[in-house]
């Protein structure tokens, strides 16, 4: 069987560098794209860095631990994420151009095999969870719920691209829990009890980012999902961007917007400073700079632009780390 490049991967390190017997298995867990690696990650670190600077706690070795981590545990569950969508998915993929050369549907790996690797990358992804803090425990564990229904989400609504920034955006939570446990042993007793109280738990500065990334992935996987808005309507799967249509453009506008309004809400309510929202301007200006070069009808186009969104995380991960000094 073919092990030629797929069509969204574009030049790609799997392609070029892994071994032939490796290939399968690498594009099984989407490593020759991670870019959604990038997209699952970031609002964990961006989680994280809240927390820190909400609590104006210093960065330690625990806190390097968490990033690292949440790296390791995005790459290890997006990995999973994807093998377990494409088991269920099979048989759409082998009807669509874009997936019909995925390994499942390609014959390269048998479900069986794809249920193994599910399995495998998701006790590596437990034992980082173990890791952590009870709060950040849980909200791991309950995060099985959205993962497990997305695949079936293109069925059932117009709407699956919100379902997905539900479920890649669970991090800011998790990673705000776990970083706010640092409170809990590192922060001096002289300090209000209340700081202590809160500490490991969830604000509502961290539920404001996740809510912006929620509107901040339905806006990028709108874009994405334009590379297939002909095949998904031939086999009848459903998606933001065929819901929305000839507004495809003004659907994503507002769902960017709200996603810089959330953003702006949680560096309110965590008490950050001017470089934040200096930061946050710039994070808006690249979302909207999507949203003018954006043509519905250039594939291509909408592939670049989707995947430019590791960039916009960055910006605002960064806007949220230094918006503590000042």
């Amino acid at each position: 069987m073919s092990h030629s490049p797929l069509p969204d991967a574009g030049s790609n390190w799997v392609d070029r560098h892994a071994p032939a017997h490796l290939k399968p298995w690498l594009k099984l867990g989407r490593f020759d794209r991670p870019i959604g690696i990038w997209l699952l990650l970031l609002p964990g670190w961006q989680g994280i860095a809240l927390a820190l600077a909400q609590y104006g706690a210093r960065p330690d070795l625990y806190a390097a631990w968490l990033f690292v981590g949440f790296a390791l545990g995005a790459c290890l569950m997006r990995a999973a994420g994807c093998a377990f969508n494409d088991i269920v998915d099979r048989d759409i993929d082998a009807r669509v151009a874009r997936t019909a050369m995925r390994p499942i549907p390609a014959g390269l790996i048998s479900v069986k095999q794809a249920w193994a690797f599910v399995i495998g990358c998701s006790l590596g992804g437990l034992a980082i969870l173990l890791t952590l803090n009870l709060t950040a425990i849980l909200l791991g564990v309950g995060s099985l719920a959205l993962v497990a229904a997305y695949p079936f989400m293109k069925r059932i609504t117009w709407w699956p691209q919100a379902w997905l920034g539900l479920t890649f955006n669970w991090g800011a939570l998790m990673g705000f829990a776990a970083a706010a446990n640092i409170m809990l042993t590192f922060l001096p007793s002289s300090l209000p009890v209340e700081i202590h109280v809160r500490a490991g738990q969830v604000s509502i500065a961290a539920l404001f980012l996740y809510l912006g990334g929620v509107f901040w992935t339905l806006g990028y996987d709108t874009l994405y999902a334009l590379q297939d808005i002909e095949d998904d309507a031939m086999v009848g799967v459903k998606s933001s961007a065929r819901r929305l249509g000839p507004q495809v453009r003004s659907g994503v506008v507002g769902f960017y917007v709200l996603a810089i309004l959330f953003a702006g809400g949680a560096g309110l309510m965590a008490g950050l400073g001017p470089i934040f929202w200096l930061g946050l301007a710039l994070y808006a200006a690249h979302l909207i700079r999507q949203t003018v070069r954006l043509r519905p009808d250039d594939p291509a186009l909408a592939l670049t632009l989707f995947k430019s969104n590791r960039e916009a995380g960055l910006i605002l991960l960064a806007a949220i780390g230094l918006g503590a000094f000042g």
